[in-house]
């Protein structure tokens, strides 16, 4: 049994065929035990998730009767005596046990870790694959069919945070392998979904002049800086404006780190760890 969270929660059986998840609270328990899996929840947990701070007063009968639609929407797969061997009761809570290998949010959180480790080790080809599979998983909102609380949201905010992050150091893999220009059109995406990333702009404007498309480098620049006065009444980071002297004086040699990008232009490569 597989378990996608990545879009909408999904059961996957064994034989391909998708289980229904139930009705949206004993989806929303079933989330929560997801994100929590192999760590005991507590009925607390539950609590705090589905009624936040107006709990009625048979919340924990409600809590046991949700786990056990749960426990039964799990079985409908499982095997001949492995019939509790996913959800099980324990002192003080409940434990679904599950490899970290069926839960798409843990297969990403480990992809876009091994990729930062190889990006670190010099390995850019391989941190490029690594981050790409891991982005792969994205088919939408994390529980896009779950309603959510107080618990699920913190967790939800954890993932796409970690996903900009992933799509950070994919870029700059790319980078380091000479290969930026290739990613224009994904950038143009990136600074649009992401309009106040000063990062993602800052590599929008050094892939285009690496391209040797100055004027929309130029224009990138401008659109980044009006953005940023007009939202939060701030200039561009040094780097953004360092980077806009270089497309306009390509001969100008960086104060810091630097890359050439091609046709004797030099633009500056800071580490996507800087980014804020």
């Amino acid at each position: 049994m597989r378990f996608n969270l990545i879009g909408p929660l999904q059961i996957i059986a064994d034989d391909g065929s998708v289980l229904p998840v139930g009705s949206p609270k004993v989806s929303q328990v079933l989330a929560v035990l997801l994100t929590h899996s192999n760590d005991l929840v507590t009925p607390d947990t539950f609590i705090q998730e589905l009624w936040r701070h107006g709990p009625p007063r048979s919340a924990l009968n409600t809590v046991q009767t949700y786990v056990h639609h749960a426990r039964r929407l799990l079985t409908q797969d499982a095997r001949p005596g492995t019939e509790h061997s996913l959800l099980t009761t324990r002192f003080g809570g409940y434990t679904m046990r599950v490899d970290d290998s069926e839960i798409d949010i843990k297969i990403f959180e480990r992809l876009v870790a091994r990729g930062n480790s190889e990006l670190r080790a010099g390995r850019y080809e391989a941190a490029a694959d690594a981050l790409g599979m891991s982005l792969d998983l994205w088919h939408g909102p994390v529980l896009s069919n779950v309603p959510t609380g107080d618990v699920l949201a913190g967790r939800i905010v954890h993932l796409q945070e970690l996903r900009i992050r992933a799509l950070e150091l994919r870029v700059e893999a790319m980078q380091r392998l000479g290969r930026l220009r290739e990613l224009i059109p994904e950038l143009r995406t990136l600074v649009h979904d992401y309009p106040l990333n000063e990062w993602f702009h800052g590599q929008l404007i050094a892939a285009l002049h690496q391209a040797g498309r100055r004027a929309e480098a130029l224009d990138a620049y401008q659109k980044v800086r009006r953005l940023l006065r007009e939202e939060l009444g701030l200039e561009p980071s040094r780097d953004i404006q360092w980077l806009h002297e270089s497309v306009l004086s390509p001969v100008r040699v960086p104060p810091g780190p630097t890359t050439p990008l091609g046709g004797g232009v030099v633009v500056p490569m800071w580490d996507s760890a800087r980014s804020g």
